[in-house]
């Protein structure tokens, strides 16, 4: 006896993939393709993604407290301590207490935090161009407008 045809297609992970799971399998593929590039650019540099995404943070908003860096990058307070503390260890950022109140400390991009940042953009330029090789001239800046449309649709209402 065989199973009846479900009423919504099953999911596959193949190209062509009519479930209702197939874009986030394929927005998962497509990250981990993406993370792999970037792993391979920051891998020279002695760092990793997750210290990389704590000093997107600190060049974009200046000096954070360690709960807003937490919440920025998506990582528990423990597994941003120890981000900060493998920065801190590398001078790549600093802590510092916050006047008024000892128990919260501030995470500061150090001069040679900076300079790191800035070779990581160096360093992954071409493993970028390598990642959007198969796209059509154009594509990859409609992705992006796309991606970011559907990563920040919350933020706009």
């Amino acid at each position: 006896m065989t199973a009846p045809e479900p009423a919504t297609p099953r999911a596959t992970d193949r190209p062509g993939d009519p479930s209702p799971f197939a874009l986030g399998l394929l927005l998962r593929k497509a990250h981990w393709r993406a993370a792999n590039v970037l792993t391979e650019a920051l891998r020279p540099l002695g760092i990793e993604l997750r210290h990389f995404a704590v000093l997107i943070v600190l060049v974009n908003r200046g000096p954070t407290v360690q709960r807003d860096l937490a919440a920025a990058t998506g990582t528990d307070k423990a597994g941003v301590m120890r981000v900060v503390d493998d920065l801190e260890r590398r001078g790549l950022a600093v802590r510092r207490t916050v006047p008024g109140d000892r128990r919260v400390r501030v995470v500061e991009i150090t001069p040679q935090g900076l300079e790191l940042f800035d070779a990581a953009h160096v360093s992954a330029g071409p493993l970028a161009e390598r990642l959007i090789s198969g796209l059509e001239p154009g594509e990859a800046e409609q992705l992006k407008t796309l991606l970011t449309r559907l990563a920040y649709q919350d933020d706009a209402s």
